[in-house]
């Protein structure tokens, strides 16, 4: 087990199930402080590798993921993780697909779709989850969830 996000770390937010996540723009410097263990890469090319684990799932920027039922696998991958590693879940911003994933994540939690989506907007960013679109992925998560389907 990793030691986790130190709680007042810049991005890093709390999920009500205690696991900690955090959310950034790759554009932007790395923040100080604690490195992540494992990232997911929401991104339309692929990027460099970190020195940290990380998985790329391809999603252009103000769109939705090229393989939703893949990026759906590798969210509840990385909410998993989140129990033991530093899981970092990052796009070229930190907010639409970032915020997209995040709110994803919390229909994995239990939320219902326009609640996760509030919830990240009020913990993250308030305008993560750009467009409809994007709102409609989380509600397929949720229909998913619902359905224990396991796909988006």
């Amino acid at each position: 087990m990793t030691e986790p996000w130190n709680a007042d770390a810049d991005r890093v937010i709390q999920l009500p199930s205690g696991r900690r996540l955090r959310g950034r723009g790759l554009r932007y410097d790395l923040p100080e402080g604690q490195t992540p263990t494992f990232a997911v890469h929401l991104t339309g090319h692929r990027p460099a590798d970190p020195p940290w684990e990380s998985v790329w799932v391809p999603w252009r920027d103000f769109w939705l993921p090229a393989d939703p039922a893949d990026a759906m696998r590798t969210l509840r991958l990385a909410h998993e993780r989140a129990a033991d590693d530093r899981v970092e879940i990052c796009c070229g911003g930190g907010i639409g697909r970032t915020g997209t994933a995040l709110s994803a994540i919390c229909v994995l939690e239990g939320m219902g779709p326009k609640e996760a989506v509030r919830w990240v907007r009020r913990n993250h960013h308030p305008r993560a989850v750009e467009v409809p679109w994007q709102r409609r992925f989380v509600r397929q998560a949720f229909a998913a969830r619902a359905a224990g389907a396991g796909q988006a």
